[in-house]
């Protein structure tokens, strides 16, 4: 995702059911709204922990990820047909403009939305990410991005430093030309549904 990744030795905690504590599978098929005909991508898929669940309700589905590693410990435990595989970081998307009905990203917004106040490259990466999501949703699709917030208890997920509030989140969609559906913070982390 451009500024960190994820650990590819911790990937099996990518797997713990506990996660869903943080966005369930039903909340987040709620928010992204699929249907049958649907394409959209799992931004930051990791091993496919999500991407699993909304494979079956959608005709596409893009497993991105920039570390190869990752989509390989993916094939490992087995893929459903929907899910195709796309190596890139968020601010060079290999889709056509208006591509994509939906998107999400769990856990991974504060990973390709970094502002880098101190390096100019990484604040220009932010701004390129979120333009690029912009770019390939058609219109009317949805970004659903849920995250760890930088106003919770810091006992999980990365250091508060590295995350963002809710207000910051939305203003960075809002700044990139989307619209926010709604907005919640809650104990750990932020629930965002954006519109093109």
């Amino acid at each position: 995702m451009g500024f960190h990744t994820y650990p590819v030795d911790r990937a099996d905690a990518l797997e713990d059911p506990g996660r869903y504590r943080y966005c369930s599978r039903e909340e987040l098929l709620a928010m992204l709204e699929p249907t049958a005909d649907s394409i959209v991508a799992d931004l930051g898929s990791g091993t496919g922990f999500y991407a699993d669940d909304v494979a079956p309700f959608v005709d596409a589905l893009y497993a991105v990820d920039v570390q190869t590693a990752m989509h390989d410990r993916y094939r490992e435990k087995g893929v459903p047909d929907a899910v195709e595989f796309v190596t890139a970081g968020i601010s060079s998307l290999p889709f056509d403009d208006d591509q994509l009905d939906g998107a999400y990203s769990t856990m991974t917004h504060h990973e390709y939305a970094s502002t880098g106040t101190d390096d100019t490259d990484s604040e220009t990466e932010s701004d390129g990410a979120l333009a690029e999501l912009a770019r390939v949703l058609r219109p009317g699709g949805r970004l659903v991005t849920v995250d760890w917030s930088a106003d919770g208890s810091g006992d999980a997920g990365p250091p508060l430093e590295e995350r963002f509030s809710l207000a910051d989140a939305t203003s960075q969609l809002e700044d990139a030309g989307l619209d926010i559906e709604s907005a919640v913070d809650r104990p750990e982390t932020i629930a965002i549904v954006a519109t093109r």
